[in-house]
């Protein structure tokens, strides 16, 4: 996790997931391996956006560029979008390999911004590199780190944030989730589902 900011306009102080917008040019970088058939199903449920793909992709890049460490295989990359040179010359390609969907939620109204997020779980032994090497990242988050489950109770969290991390230390193995959680905040009413395989 790193902590967000003090002038952010969105959650000042807080800490969160690496994490952020699906960019443009997401859809078009090739993913070596997919997400399973379980999670492209899930992510397509109640789903106007971007595809599975493009989701796992953008997660992907958000955690390479604010933490610098790379999810993917190792295998040259020559052609790669300017956007994605730093994790080609590191020598990886993006994969979605044991990468998992675990949480949706959408932001209520009247909120400064909204968003409709997705997060995805992955053991960290199918990371790339040093596990607490931050270095290659950006300056968008502080004080990164990796926090226990029996710690992380004590930082400055958003509220959803301690939701994903309830629902997290519920699990018993890492996986695609017997069914994915799914805070759905309309305008009229809010809705807690189930984002289950038909």
């Amino acid at each position: 996790m790193g902590q967000r900011g003090s002038k952010a306009a969105f959650m000042p102080n807080k800490f969160v997931f690496p994490g952020g917008a699906v960019d443009e040019g997401d859809s078009n970088i090739h993913l070596v391996e997919t997400l399973t058939e379980k999670c492209q199903a899930r992510l397509k449920q109640e789903n106007q956006g971007p595809s599975p793909k493009t989701l796992a992709i953008a997660a992907i890049r958000e955690l390479w560029e604010e933490t610098g460490l790379v999810l993917g295989v190792s295998e040259p990359w020559d052609d790669a979008p300017q956007d994605w040179s730093d994790f080609a010359n590191a020598g990886f390609r993006p994969s979605a390999n044991n990468m998992y969907f675990f949480f949706r939620a959408i932001t209520p109204p009247g909120k400064s911004r909204r968003f409709d997020a997705r997060f995805f779980l992955v053991d960290a032994d199918h990371l790339s590199g040093d596990l607490d090497d931050f270095s290659g990242a950006s300056d968008e988050l502080s004080h990164l780190q990796w926090v226990p489950l029996d710690e992380v109770r004590t930082l400055d969290l958003p509220f959803i944030t301690s939701i994903v991390l309830g629902e997290l230390s519920g699990l018993t193995s890492i996986g695609p989730p017997a069914s994915v959680p799914f805070f759905k905040n309309e305008d009229e009413e809010s809705f807690f589902l189930r984002l289950k395989n038909s």
